[in-house]
């Protein structure tokens, strides 16, 4: 089996996030860039597991984006994936990014797609569903476990009030989240062999995007409690019907 795993760049979760280019642009001046955490600690473990336990041949990484994504695609093959791709363009479009994978995929025969059920900073899901379309595999998102045999995978996934159990033949493409695999760091010799394992860069397709941000807005600044006694109960009704905002 051959498992291919999406890995994508977004940054850290403590990073101060601003705009530039009149609010239209995200600054990622003094911003630490990461892997998305539902790629690497759910989607990537996962493949290796299925490596390291004789069901898959080979696990190879594929992102999309300009050379600054290098060094997270790095770190995802230090921690174990056999080779990278790297699709040579920069989308915000989720259109565009699982179009330029199938682009890639279609000829290569995976037999396993997998890829984390969002990413953390446009919070999309579903670049994993446009990339079984476009490939022609079966799709099966938010999947919490999966083990594979004979060559049909069992999937669970959390649903409200209890679990669902799903079986579907391969190819498939899975989106992951958490409960899939545990997250593991680099070790040294992890990160020596990444320096040598391929990585290949690949020419874009010319996929026109779908999708445009006009502009990006900070959520307004939080404001003060406003505290109410029980002797002034008509004023947090009218609070509340004059002031109160539903989010």
């Amino acid at each position: 089996m051959k498992i291919l795993v999406c890995i994508s760049q977004v940054p850290d979760t403590t990073s101060k996030i601003a705009f530039s280019d009149n609010n239209t642009s995200f600054s990622t001046a003094g911003v630490t860039m990461i892997i998305n955490p539902y790629d690497e600690w759910y989607s990537l473990v996962r493949a290796l597991e299925l490596k390291e336990g004789g069901q898959a041949a080979a696990v190879h990484l594929i992102t999309v984006g300009k050379a600054d994504t290098e060094p997270v695609i790095r770190k995802a093959l230090a921690i174990g994936g056999d080779e990278a791709i790297r699709i040579d363009t920069d989308s915000n479009d989720p259109y565009v990014i699982a179009a330029e994978i199938a682009a890639y995929a279609q000829n290569e025969g995976y037999d396993l797609v997998l890829c984390g059920k969002e990413t953390i900073d446009y919070n999309n899901g579903v670049v994993g569903a446009m990339l079984a379309e476009m490939l022609d595999m079966n799709y099966v998102g938010f999947a919490s476990k999966l083990d594979i045999a004979g060559g049909v995978a069992t999937i669970h996934r959390e649903i409200e009030g209890g679990e669902e159990v799903d079986s579907a033949t391969l190819p498939l493409v899975v989106s992951c989240q958490k409960g899939m695999a545990e997250a593991r760091i680099p070790n040294m010799r992890g990160i020596m062999a990444a320096r040598t394992k391929p990585l290949k860069i690949v020419a874009p397709a010319a996929i026109q995007p779908l999708t445009a941000i006009d502009s990006f807005e900070m959520p307004p600044a939080k404001t003060g409690v406003k505290m109410f006694t029980i002797d002034n109960l008509n004023e947090l009704v009218s609070a509340l019907h004059n002031e109160a905002k539903v989010i």
